[in-house]
């Protein structure tokens, strides 16, 4: 039965499916499940007072992952899935770009730190450096000075930040039902 396509009143619905339907599944040979990730990368995000939008982008950072075509074993046969670009296009009609570009820049936000943050590198975890090579590796001096121009660079690199802080087996986090209501918010404030 074909799905169909969300709308402002159903986006959030959609997502919380996705998260309670395919969240405990395994996130890319980490120690934690997708949604404990996503779930984790929100609760550091609002322990740091983060907006509205910044906790939804935490928590939405990795949704690409579940709306792109390929296979769901792509990253271990050596493919990067650019689940970025598939969360953000999800997330466009929806939300404001205040969540949707640290979302789209988040695997460039990975690259750029790596480049520019000779600590943030050790900060990986096993599966992330797997990936790191996958996504191209650290920035070129001339990404770097590209991605520096992004009027959303700040925001990634908190988000960046906050996805790597986010994996840590069984560290309490509230449920999907906690951030509900701050979807619900950014979504009617809308996109610009």
């Amino acid at each position: 039965m074909e799905r169909a396509a969300p709308t402002r009143e159903t986006i959030v619905d959609l997502i919380e499916d996705i998260f309670l339907r395919r969240g405990a599944e395994s996130y890319l040979g980490e120690q934690v499940t997708m949604s404990e990730h996503m779930l984790q990368a929100a609760r550091l995000a609002e322990a740091e007072d983060g907006s509205d939008a910044m906790v939804a982008a935490a928590l939405l950072h990795d949704i690409g992952h579940y709306a792109n075509e390929f296979p769901e074993d792509a990253l271990e046969q050596g493919i990067d899935n650019l689940h970025e670009i598939a969360g953000g296009r999800l997330l466009e009609p929806f939300f404001p770009p205040e969540v949707t570009e640290p979302v789209r820049l988040h695997v460039a936000t990975k690259r750029y730190l790596c480049a520019v943050d000779p600590d943030y590198f050790a900060t990986l975890s096993p599966a992330s450096v797997h990936t790191l090579g996958l996504q191209g590796g650290p920035m070129s001096p001339e990404e770097v000075r590209g991605f520096e121009r992004s009027p959303y660079r700040d925001l990634a690199v908190k988000v960046r930040r906050w996805d790597e802080a986010a994996k840590v087996k069984d560290r309490p986090t509230p449920p999907f039902s906690h951030y509900r209501p701050v979807l619900e918010r950014v979504v009617r404030a809308g996109p610009a």
